[in-house]
């Protein structure tokens, strides 16, 4: 695998639209705008007001979806997904959405997030006699659902009220499409109209893809339901305290998205400007660059705040494919010019302060700094514009065991040698506080304080 490129691994998006003419191709739409958030595979599951259609497959949405899948996907209602497989492996059985069909219906069901007792929650129902098609948690939901009575809304409330973890869910029967978001809001889900129609999805992104207008954020322990009644809220828990993913907010989400009324562009060059009063007389540099795509608000926030030029060091090759096969230490060390390359004319012989969002087991910013020092910057000072991730996540990012997170394992004086800065600077969680303006975050993964299990 691609070691070299130590970046926390994708989560997966979630898109649905109801009540809106041509909802397939809508939603594929959505998820492209999405892609960033799963590569591994996608699917589109549709209603016309009487059955549900579902088409699905590996790898990119282009690859996973073509435009005969979308002629087969009738109707008005629609839900989407694009996977990064965190629980369950890669096989087929595990693509979303994922559509079982019962007496009283057809139900589909996409999941952003996972579900931490989802282990025992199996045990159980396999004890019970229930059987499994695939090994992902999200199919753990539909056999809840069944197991209770009353209506629908009814029974993914009580289901959803037996879970422990992070989650976002999008449900679509052949009428009505439901939208579900864990009680401490880990998991994002956002809600849109369009026209006549609503949209839900992992990040407002996608509303700007297809025109909708965004409304508001799924509120923690919500059930939400869209129907020919409009729009009806439930309660499936007492909210817990708001702890929305913090590496959302720096790494994952696209930058021109909104999450809980914060806009992710602005909150990350608040970062970059925090670093900059913190470096204050501290280091002199003659340019402000960023690592792509991420960090690159960070920079310049950075360079606004300290009046040193923002200058584009780093070149980002958009073209390269996965290599999941790399056969000798040289070929892996070339690994990061095949995605980046320095761009000499802008660095040579000068002293850079480099932005990164974060760092993980730091082979990659080992990497990119020998890169840049070897293209003739005279000195790079790295820049971190979050804490130091110490604690590996539970809820639906991919993250490495703590014996591989570096900054687990060393103080910043070392960690700087190791990774052959010349000098190294993290932002505390009390200055992501003040740059989020508020505490309503995860932070497990720096600080190991999990608010829903593990």
């Amino acid at each position: 695998m691609e070691d070299f490129w130590d970046k926390l691994k994708e989560e997966c998006g979630v898109f649905g639209i109801y009540q809106t003419p041509g909802a397939a191709g809508l939603t594929y739409l959505g998820l492209h705008a999405l892609q960033h958030r799963g590569q591994e595979g996608a699917g589109i599951a549709s209603s016309d007001g009487r059955k549900l259609f579902c088409r699905k497959g590996k790898g990119l949405l282009t690859e996973a979806i073509l435009k005969e899948d979308l002629e087969c996907l009738a109707g008005c209602h629609s839900i989407g997904h694009v996977r990064y497989a965190t629980a369950g492996g890669d096989e087929a059985e595990n693509l979303q959405p994922i559509v079982a069909r019962a007496t009283f219906g057809s139900l589909a069901v996409a999941h952003n997030g996972q579900i931490v007792n989802a282990r025992p929650l199996r045990v159980e129902l396999e004890r019970l006699g229930h059987l499994f098609l695939g090994s992902s948690d999200s199919e753990i939901i539909l056999h809840l659902i069944q197991m209770e009575e009353g209506p629908l809304a009814e029974k993914i409330c009580r289901a959803c009220a037996k879970l422990q973890g992070a989650f976002a869910f999008l449900f679509l029967t052949e009428k009505s499409l439901y939208a579900v978001r864990d009680r401490n809001g880990l998991r994002p889900l956002a809600l849109g109209k369009r026209g006549d129609g609503y949209v839900l999805a992992s990040e407002t992104c996608a509303f700007d893809s297809i025109g909708a207008e965004w409304i508001r954020d799924i509120r923690p322990g919500e059930v939400l339901k869209l129907s020919s009644h409009g729009i009806q809220s439930f309660s499936y828990a007492e909210p817990g305290e708001r702890r929305t993913c913090a590496m959302e907010f720096i790494y994952f989400a696209r930058p021109d998205s909104t999450m809980d009324g914060r806009n992710i562009y602005q909150m990350r060059k608040e970062t970059g400007k925090i670093l900059a009063r913190a470096d204050a007389g501290d280091v002199q540099a003659d340019l402000v660059a960023g690592v792509p795509d991420s960090a690159l608000a960070a920079a310049l926030g950075y360079a606004e705040a300290s009046g040193i030029p923002y200058e584009v060091a780093l070149i980002k090759n958009r073209y390269v494919g996965r290599t999941f096969i790399e056969p000798t230490q040289e070929q892996r060390d070339l690994g990061v010019q095949r995605k980046l390359a320095a761009n000499r004319c802008a660095i040579q012989g000068k002293r850079l302060i480099l932005l990164d969002d974060s760092l993980v087991r730091g082979t990659t910013s080992r990497r990119i700094i020998r890169l840049l020092k070897d293209a003739g910057a005279k000195e790079v000072h790295l820049r971190i514009a979050s804490p130091e991730i110490r604690f590996p996540c539970f809820y639906g990012i991919d993250t490495p065991t703590r014996d591989e997170l570096i900054a687990a394992q060393m103080g910043t004086g070392e960690l700087c040698r190791v990774l052959g800065a010349d000098s190294l600077r993290f932002l505390s969680t009390e200055d992501l506080m003040t740059a989020y303006g508020g505490d309503e975050f995860c932070f497990a993964c720096f600080d190991g304080r999990y608010p829903a299990g593990k």
